[in-house]
């Protein structure tokens, strides 16, 4: 061992190791493996803008670099202190000297074979000293032998039969289906036919309501346009059957009928128009006294009662509760009282107004006085208790819902004047279309002149512009024609361009038309669209290109129509800047 050698603590010993064999086995070093050193500059051959170049880069010769995760700096000495990661280094694997490829392995010829264990079997028989019994045998008798082109051949017979058998099933199963589809779709088109029919006869019983009870300023553009319609039915009667006196007799008769129509649907107005009147006193004091209301960020809709909307719902109730009828003269008292101390809180003409009317018909009731005799008097006192609550400086709320404005500064601006009626109005009293180059008359003014003269009923031109818009709105691509278009546009478009009535099926039932795209992949215009039934339309919006879709014709007549609307639209001040 070395501690039988003789040496001193700390030196260095020097051994050399020999092989007793060195033929056979000798003593060979292993060096430690090295990563691979690179030179520290290297040329590389690229080419820029087709020339080749040579570029210098530089090797930067790290085994492992360790990441920076943090350290201090010595305040005192300026020296920095690095965490140390904790991360082993990677040991390097060493090439094994043993060939693991070579192309003889890689080559090698497989080679399949059988082999039959052997399986040693015997067979016992009866003899001297050995009985078998042969209770369980059984006699079998060779049958008539089968080559294997027969049994191939039968096992195909009965496959052909099966594949019938399954085949037949398959069919009846495709033709069951047919059968359901086909029953489904009849049923489906049936219920169709119901449903249409159900919503014209709706249709047509709205239409009758609103002839029989007239309500809102659209009943009344029906009306008189259903008596513009008899006239000119009647005018044609008289010219095709009458002449000289007798014509000019059945023309005097046929004006006293129209004008006893006109007075009879003005009875109706006045009515719906006190009706209106009422209904909208009414939303305005629940508009102003309504919560102020804002949506959470989790939807829920939070409300909330102010000073000024508490004293709104305050004076709403007054109001309610004073036009209220059938009440007891105790009751009646009790209110005036109310209303009293409420107008009491301020000081002015209108207010002092008020209180007189209420001591008046305090004092009328006191004295017996019949109710019919006081309704004068209690219309003028419900008149001006509103006006009191239409007045910001006694409703605060009422700032919001007026039309005039009270600041003077603000009244100034939009304001414009009416050629007809000789009166300032804001601009959302006029009625502007395209072709509109100058503010023209009012609402009231355009009103009163269709009732006069025009009698158009844009009802349905108006649906169907809404329609449109909500369709439009629905693609969101950005279209905005749509929204410049007004009804009278659009009957021009639907009666002078399309003649009111589908251009595949000539249905000229305007409940059941629409205006869509005639190409989807741009926005609407008069010059891309196309009238459809709604049904038609459905299909019409699932086409991606409409060249492949319909024919050379009908394709060539809605291009002929496009032309005639983009000539009339684009003289229009509003469409010329979109075309």
């Amino acid at each position: 061992t070395i501690a039988d050698l003789s040496h001193q603590p700390g030196a260095t010993l020097q051994i050399e190791l020999q092989s007793t064999d060195p033929v056979n086995a000798s003593l060979s070093f292993k060096k430690p493996a090295s990563a691979p050193q690179l030179p520290p500059v290297i040329t590389v051959n690229v080419e820029i803008d087709g020339k080749p170049l040579e570029i210098k880069v530089q090797i930067v010769q790290e085994c492992i670099k360790k990441p920076f995760i943090g350290g201090f700096k010595h305040r005192l000495t300026g020296i920095e202190f690095h965490n140390a990661t904790a991360q082993t280094v990677p040991k390097i694997r060493v090439p094994s000297p043993v060939e693991r490829f070579h192309r003889d392995t890689q080559t090698y010829k497989m080679k399949n074979m059988r082999q039959q264990t052997t399986n040693t079997t015997s067979t016992q028989m009866t003899k001297e000293g050995c009985y078998v019994s042969n209770v369980t045998d059984k006699v079998m008798i060779p049958g008539k032998y089968e080559t294997a082109d027969e049994y191939h051949q039968k096992r195909l017979e009965k496959v052909l039969i099966l594949q019938t058998y399954w085949r037949r099933w398959l069919a009846k199963r495709y033709v069951d289906n047919l059968r359901q589809d086909k029953l489904q779709r009849l049923e489906w088109e049936r219920q169709e036919e119901l449903r249409k029919q159900r919503e014209k006869a709706e249709r047509i019983r709205k239409e009758w309501d609103r002839r029989l009870n007239p309500k809102t300023k659209e009943d009344f553009d029906l009306l008189y346009a259903h008596l513009e319609k008899w006239r000119k039915e009647e005018m044609a009667r008289i010219e095709e059957l009458y002449s000289g006196p007798e014509r000019k007799a059945a023309l005097i008769g046929l004006v006293e009928q129209e004008a006893y129509l006109i007075s009879s649907i003005d009875r109706h107005k006045i009515a719906a128009g006190l009706e209106n009147t009422d209904k909208g006193v009414r939303a305005f004091l629940d508009k102003a006294a309504a919560p102020k209301r804002w949506k959470a960020f989790d939807g829920k809709i939070t409300e909330m009662d102010t000073p000024y909307t508490i004293r709104a719902q305050e004076l709403r109730d007054i109001y309610n509760t004073l036009c209220m009828k059938y009440l007891t003269q105790d009751e009646r008292l009790d209110v005036l009282l109310t209303l009293k101390h409420t107008v009491k809180e301020h000081d002015c003409k209108l207010t002092h107004e008020i209180i007189e009317l209420i001591d008046r018909e305090a004092d009328l009731l006191m004295r017996g006085v019949k109710e019919s005799n006081l309704e004068g008097l209690r219309k003028r006192i419900s008149t001006l208790f509103l006006q009191y609550c239409k007045t910001p400086l006694f409703n605060p709320e009422a700032a919001r819902l007026i039309k005039v404005p009270q600041d003077p500064t603000v009244l100034r601006k939009n304001i414009y004047f009416c050629p007809s009626c000789n009166r300032y109005l804001p601009s959302t009293e006029f009625k502007l279309s395209s072709n509109s180059s100058v503010v023209g008359r009012c609402r009231k003014c355009l009103k009163l002149d269709n009732d006069a003269r025009l009698r158009q009923d844009l009802s349905l031109y108006r649906a169907m512009l809404k329609d449109l818009r909500r369709s439009e709105e629905n693609i969101d691509d950005g279209s905005r024609i749509a929204f410049l278009l007004q009804e009278p546009d659009l009957r021009y478009l639907v009666e002078n361009i399309w003649n009111s009535q589908s251009i595949l099926s000539a249905h000229d039932d305007l409940f059941d038309l629409v205006l869509v795209r005639w190409n989807n992949h741009e926005e609407w215009s008069p010059w891309n669209c196309i009238l459809l039934k709604k049904e038609e339309a459905t299909a019409h919006h699932k086409l991606e290109n409409v060249t492949e879709a319909y024919g050379r014709m009908f394709i060539g007549k809605v291009l002929h129509k496009h032309v005639l609307a983009r000539s009339y639209f684009s003289r229009l001040p509003g469409m010329a800047e979109h075309m």
